[in-house]
């Protein structure tokens, strides 16, 4: 069936192109013309359309005469450009996540050429800061002065800085640099008011005889953290945990929880404080009723902020 109608195809386009031509012809020769143009390109114009009539009438044939031609242009067509623009959508999350792990890859290389750098300045001389630690803190309390103040935090943090630095150098001299605008910033937070903490961090590795040492400042506000006779934290003592190795463990663990709960609450203080004889004071208890339950509670013997030392004493009491 195919094949017939292939034939017939071209047997049609060989009777219908004379006809055009022909047609062309005697309407050049007989000077005809549309819509005013010259008789020639009234001719083409005609051949041209002829053209378009044979190209016209072999679709049309093959949409009549072919269920699989007018499947394919009529069903598997706008099927398939269906098909195409939903796999377009379905490709854009994939694009996305093609995107954001390739940011990722190279975040990773940043870190990695960071980490690089850091081990070859570890190894070509002696590091005495690291990239991001604290150099020197400062509490500052807003006051007509506080420009005053925040010059002499400056100056106290470059001798400081330069004794570990440039140990040999007698000459005292600006070893930290700073940006202008942390500078600043600084000034303008510390104009309002209230109390206020200057973490002053190195912004690189610093080695022992570097000339310089940059640097950028964190600024915290020295809030209360902590109160005169609040429990910071708690644990019980069981029957069964009644002797020195257990209680002593029992100790360990609640200091631990309780330094924890003070870094969280934004203490800046590595160490807890603590006060009296706890562990005589814990036995002696123990001693007069071992087969009831007890509560240990660290308590806070003053009120602390961020920058102050934590004070704490150790209390038991029964269950």
């Amino acid at each position: 069936m195919a094949w017939a109608l292939i034939v017939f195809l071209i047997l049609l386009g060989g009777l219908i192109a004379p006809f055009g031509d022909l047609l062309g012809t005697k309407i050049g020769k007989a000077r005809f013309s549309i819509l005013k143009l010259r008789p020639k390109k009234t001719a083409t114009i005609v051949t041209i359309i002829t053209g378009g009539f044979i190209s016209a009438l072999s679709i049309g044939l093959l949409i009549l005469v072919s269920e699989e031609f007018r499947q394919r242009l009529f069903v598997d067509i706008p099927f398939l450009q269906k098909t195409l623009d939903e796999s377009k959508k379905a490709l854009l999350p994939l694009e996305e996540e093609r995107k954001s792990l390739e940011d990722k890859i190279n975040s990773k290389e940043k870190e990695l050429n960071k980490l690089k750098s850091d081990v070859k300045e570890f190894r070509r001389g002696n590091v005495v800061f690291k990239r991001g630690q604290t150099l020197f803190i400062a509490e500052v309390t807003t006051n007509p002065n506080i420009k005053l103040d925040l010059a002499k935090i400056y100056n106290s943090a470059d001798r400081y800085v330069q004794r570990i630095v440039i140990p040999n150098k007698k000459e005292i001299k600006n070893i930290l640099m700073w940006r202008p605008t942390d500078i600043l910033e600084i000034e303008r937070v510390t104009a309002k008011e209230g109390n206020w903490i200057i973490l002053i961090k190195s912004a690189t590795n610093v080695l022992k005889g570097d000339k310089f040492v940059f640097v950028f400042p964190e600024l915290l506000e020295n809030k209360i953290i902590v109160k005169r006779g609040e429990v910071i934290s708690s644990e019980i003592l069981e029957k069964n945990h009644l002797n020195y190795k257990n209680i002593n463990s029992k100790i360990k663990t609640l200091l631990r929880k309780t330094r924890d709960e003070i870094k969280l609450r934004g203490s800046i203080v590595n160490e807890i404080n603590t006060r009296g004889d706890f562990i005589k004071k814990i036995t002696n208890s123990l001693k007069i009723n071992s087969n009831i339950k007890y509560r240990l509670e660290v308590v806070s013997l003053k009120d602390s902020k961020k920058a102050d030392p934590i004070i704490v004493e150790l209390n038991i009491s029964k269950l």
